[in-house]
């Protein structure tokens, strides 16, 4: 599960369209969907343009995990760090929102 959990993560940080296209197909099923009160994604194609917009709004943001995943029966559940620093430097006063893959 922190397997795919690096992946989703890789997803949005990634800036080259053409690896990211790259790291959707390996992450993401063909018929996955991307939620948040501003996106309804439905597919690679869609989930790519909104990571794209998303990165395009927010040049030079990361977006890191922030602390433990918990996990069990294919579901998890982690908090991410939004941020405009590099992973590394991700401070405990970024904006964390919660994540739910399943």
């Amino acid at each position: 599960m922190h397997d795919l959990i690096d992946r989703y993560l890789a997803c949005w940080n990634e800036t080259d369209s053409t690896a990211r296209r790259d790291l959707i197909a390996r992450t993401w099923a063909d018929d996955a969907s991307y939620i948040d009160p501003l996106v309804d994604a439905q597919g690679h194609d869609a989930i790519d343009a909104a990571i794209a917009a998303t990165q395009g709004q927010f040049p030079g943001h990361v977006f890191a995990l922030a602390g433990r995943v918990d996990a069990h029966h294919d579901v998890a559940t982690a908090k991410q760090l939004f941020d405009d620093v590099t992973a590394d430097e991700a401070s405990g006063s970024a904006d964390q929102n919660l994540l739910h893959l399943y």
